[in-house]
Parts: structure tokens; C-alpha cells; sequence
């Protein structure tokens, strides 16, 4: 267990430190209040200070509001006073743009992240107008036994999953809502539950979804009269998530929900992943959606697929091709991957994304975003 400790009112003081994404406790605290000014606040956090706040609760949102403000929009560099500015650099690639738009992502979080709330051994926020939040961390943290220190947008997180998980989401291929539970990805980018939806099936006998998440993918195989489906996941909270939204749709009796990695014992007429897109280094607890260090999840699927399809079976791998169009992976690596593990192309059935993002112009990878396409390749033993 970590540790945050700090001096208040002359005394050491330290509290159990909680991070989802692993960052390590701070090691200068000061305290902070409505006293404190933006610009000192975030000149404090991008010199490596965090901020114990003791004021009012939303103060404190207030305040973690303006330090974004200075974030996003930094204040112009001055010129230098004898020698007019240098010329622009040349225009860099996608691929090292997408690394720069990474890094400044990453440190922007850090930075953020560096205003600090206490919570008492109850979860509860023992600041003036703090809401109630102790379902909601009890939903992430389990019973609390101690008092904490959080970062407040780690908080306000847990507390907007909480409300996702309450409310759901709704999948139009379902007819019904999805709740995904904190550190999950939630199903907002539908374009891929409608391939699935959409998409030739070969049997409805059986069928497995490998890393299913929420267990969106399981349920629409369900739906669509797939017999049994088995969804896996390593991920303890994503199949924990599956498990709820499988009770909650009346699906209990057709899909099954199993922790591991990839894939599970036997076979089946149809195997289903949707894998992470892009080949780099996840951040946060929900990145392992969008980031597959080294391609792992994508070549282990790949390379196990054909020893757990029937005869005859397919296997279905929806991906974004992000990753290509940034210059992270080729074409023609995808497709060699494919013949490595003795596949054979049947068809692909493609889509256009609809996430806010891919229309964009302010966006860094804009370039890339606004020609996205995601596919559901289906795939054979050749």
C-alpha cells in the first residue's frame, strides 16, 4: 500500500494514496484553499507541486477548471528581444505527431492530476459541499477502512462512471442498454456493434468473443440467436462488467463469461474480437481498450484463431485502421499477419466512424481521424 505524507499546521501527516493509473504519491504536498490563484495552482503543478485542497468542494472543481483552461490554450512563448523568430519546422509525420499529441496528453494528466482531495475512511469527502460519493468509490475501491487522498479528476471520474453504470448506455443493435462499470470501455463508438449486428453468420451453434469488455458483442450474438456464446476477458472488472449486463439483458442462460487471456478450451463456428487499434503503451486503466503494446492482443488472437474454429467456422476481427493510417502498422503487415497464422480473407465489411472526433479539424490527428474506417474482416483457415 502507498502512502502520501505532507506537514498541516506543523504536524507530519500521511493517508493511504489511491491511483488507478499507478502514478506515484507525491512527493511535495502544500495545502490549498480558495485563497490560492489559477496561475499560481498550475505553475505550482507543472513544477512537480501538489495541491491538498481544504476548501470548498466546488471551489476546487472551479479551480481544476481553470488550471485546464491554461492546459489546453498555454500562454504564447515571448519572443526573443534580438533576433527575429526562427522559421517554422518543416511539417512532421502523423507518426511522430501522434507520439507529440501522446506525450502532451500524458503530461497534461500529470500536471492535472496534481490537485488533490482527502477522503475519510467512509469514502465520504470531508470538505464543505462535497457531494456524496461513497457508492461510487465503493464501487471501484470496495468498503473503505482508511482515510485516503485522491486526485479530484480521478474522482470526478469514478463519479461519471458511476452515473454511466446507473443510467447505461444504449446500443440500437440491442434495443437495450449496456452498463459499463468504471475502467471499462464503454460501447459509445457503435460503429463496430453494427458490423457485428450486420455481418453474415455461418452457425448459430456457438460462438466465442475474446476480450469482450463490456460483453456487448456476446449479447448481440445472442440476440441474433447464437445458441451459446463464451466471452472472455483477463481483465477481473470487464468480466465482472459482462457477467452484470449479461444478467441484466435475461442472457444468463446463453452466455457464459470467463476470465482469461484470449482464448478459452474448445471450439466454435464463429470467434469474435474486437482488439485494441492502435500498438502502443496504454496509460490508464481504460487505454488497454485503445492500446495493444507490441500488437499482443492482435497476434495473439490471429495466431490462435484457426485452432479454435470448427470446420468451416469463421473468425471476425473488427479493427480501426487508425493504426495504418498514422504509420504505426502497414497494410501489408495486417495482411501478412493473416497468412502467418494459415488465414484466408472471405470478405470485409467496412464502415465510417461516427465519434465526434473524426470531424474534428482542431484535432491533432485530424488527418488520420477523418479518413478512419473500421472493418469486421472475416477470416478462414486456408
Amino acid at each position: 500500500m502507498l502512502e502520501i505524507r505532507w506537514t498541516e499546521d506543523g504536524e507530519a501527516r500521511s493517508a493511504r494514496w489511491r491511483s488507478e493509473n499507478g502514478s506515484p504519491p507525491p512527493a511535495r504536498v502544500v495545502i490549498a484553499d480558495e485563497r490560492l490563484a489559477a496561475a499560481t495552482a498550475y505553475r505550482l503543478a507543472c513544477e512537480g507541486t501538489a495541491l491538498l485542497w481544504r476548501g470548498d468542494f466546488h471551489a476546487a472543481r472551479r479551480l481544476l477548471r481553470a488550471m485546464t483552461r491554461r492546459a489546453d490554450h498555454p500562454a504564447p512563448s515571448p519572443r526573443p528581444s534580438r533576433s527575429p523568430s526562427p522559421s517554422p519546422a518543416p511539417a512532421s509525420s502523423l507518426v511522430q505527431a501522434f507520439h507529440r499529441h501522446r506525450q502532451a496528453r500524458s503530461q497534461r494528466a500529470v500536471t492535472l492530476g496534481r490537485l488533490l482531495v482527502p477522503l475519510d475512511p467512509d469514502h465520504s469527502v470531508p470538505l464543505r459541499r462535497a457531494p456524496d460519493v461513497r457508492s461510487a468509490c465503493a464501487q471501484v475501491y470496495g468498503p473503505g477502512t482508511e482515510a485516503s487522498v485522491i486526485s479530484l479528476r480521478e474522482l470526478l471520474g469514478i463519479v461519471g462512471a458511476y452515473e454511466w453504470r446507473r443510467r447505461g448506455v444504449e446500443v440500437p443493435a440491442l434495443n437495450d442498454r449496456i452498463h459499463p462499470h468504471y475502467g471499462v470501455f464503454s460501447p459509445v463508438r457503435g460503429e463496430y456493434v453494427d458490423l457485428v449486428a450486420a455481418a453474415p453468420l455461418v452457425s448459430r451453434a456457438g460462438a466465442l468473443d475474446i476480450g469482450t469488455g463490456t460483453g456487448v458483442l456476446a449479447a448481440v450474438l445472442a440476440r441474433r440467436g447464437v445458441e451459446r456464446v463464451v466471452a472472455t476477458d483477463r481483465d477481473p472488472r470487464a468480466v465482472a462488467c459482462a457477467r452484470d449486463n449479461v444478467r441484466r439483458l435475461g442472457l444468463s442462460g446463453r452466455v457464459d463469461v470467463l476470465e482469461t487471456d484470449l482464448f478459452p478450451p474448445g471450439r466454435a463456428p464463429l470467434v469474435v474480437c474486437n482488439p485494441p487499434w492502435l500498438p502502443a503503451k496504454p496509460a490508464s486503466p481504460l487505454d488497454h481498450a485503445v492500446y495493444d503494446p507490441g500488437g499482443r492482443m492482435l497476434r495473439g488472437f490471429l495466431d490462435g484463431l484457426g485452432d479454435h474454429l470448427t470446420s468451416g467456422g469463421e473468425g471476425w476481427l473488427i479493427l480501426s485502421d487508425l493504426a495504418e493510417r498514422l504509420g504505426l502498422r502497414t497494410r501489408a503487415e495486417l495482411l501478412s499477419a493473416f497468412a502467418s497464422a494459415g488465414l484466408r480473407v472471405v470478405d470485409q465489411l467496412r464502415t465510417r466512424p461516427r465519434h465526434p472526433r473524426a470531424s474534428d479539424p482542431t484535432d491533432p490527428l485530424h488527418t488520420a481521424r477523418a479518413t478512419e474506417t473500421t472493418s469486421l474482416w472475416r477470416l478462414r483457415r486456408t
